[in-house]
């Protein structure tokens, strides 16, 4: 499956967890979906956001062991299921958000909870949720710089080149056009 499409389908499965277990197993899904994204940036993404992805991939993998859940001793994650990352863009901009609605469904949990295993371990992930927002935000602001130095050498390019491309025009300067340019001056 997509990773955008993935990372949809657990902003879904978040917004509709009841209760505390739930909410634990979304928060481990959610991790194993971003060391995923992480391990797949890292192989085969941008080279600027290799760094970064590979971080991700790293606090993913040691977070989603922090939450004792059924689904993670089983080792049944949906992350499985990423097949592509067609965007790097916008899997991570979602990524980010799920990874903001994960804290916060697990605070609620840290601070309805009497257990003080349950607590620590929601201290845990949301601190895992949170470094994992701040690799993604680091590749999004990456990205963000890329776009911005494209964009300024393309208009620096134009300036030199002119409107048309080249200098001369798009068919270079010939001696017509020489000759033009003579009679204007």
């Amino acid at each position: 499956m997509e990773a955008e499409r993935l990372v949809g389908v657990s902003r879904r499965a978040l917004a509709q967890s009841r209760g505390t277990p739930d909410i634990i197993a979304e928060a481990w899904q959610a991790q194993a979906l971003a060391q995923a994204i992480g391990s797949r940036l890292a192989a085969d993404g941008p080279k600027e956001l290799r760094g970064e992805a590979r971080g991700l991939s790293e606090i993913g993998g040691r977070s989603s062991g922090a939450l004792d859940h059924p689904a993670a001793r089983a080792g049944v994650a949906r992350a499985a299921q990423l097949s592509e990352l067609a965007e790097p863009r916008a899997t991570l901009t979602g990524l980010g958000t799920l990874l903001g609605e994960v804290g916060m469904a697990l605070v609620g949990v840290a601070c309805e909870t009497d257990e003080q295993g349950l607590y620590w371990q929601c201290m845990e992930a949301i601190d895992a949720a949170d470094e994992s927002m701040d690799r993604v935000h680091g590749m999004l602001r990456r990205l963000d710089e890329q776009d911005r130095e494209r964009q300024q050498n393309l208009e620096r390019g134009r300036g030199r080149d002119g409107p048309y491309g080249a200098v001369g025009g798009p068919a270079g300067t010939t001696a017509a056009g020489r000759g033009r340019a003579r009679l204007r001056e």
